[in-house]
């Protein structure tokens, strides 16, 4: 499983909007790599931003 799918995992099973370092935290996955797979996610428009620093699945 990529890294990218495991995010959007993270947060779909989250069932809440998400900062960057909870997502790693509950991944289990390294911060930076939890980072480039947002930006990915963010520009693939998979993941919206309800409030600032927070992520949830589009």
């Amino acid at each position: 499983m990529e890294v990218t799918d495991k995010v959007l995992a993270v947060m779909q099973t989250a069932g809440e909007p998400l900062n960057a370092g909870k997502i790693a935290e509950l991944g289990s996955i390294d911060r930076k790599e939890v980072d480039k797979a947002m930006k990915k996610l963010k520009a693939d428009g998979k993941i919206v931003s309800p409030k600032r620093c927070y992520w949830s699945p589009a």
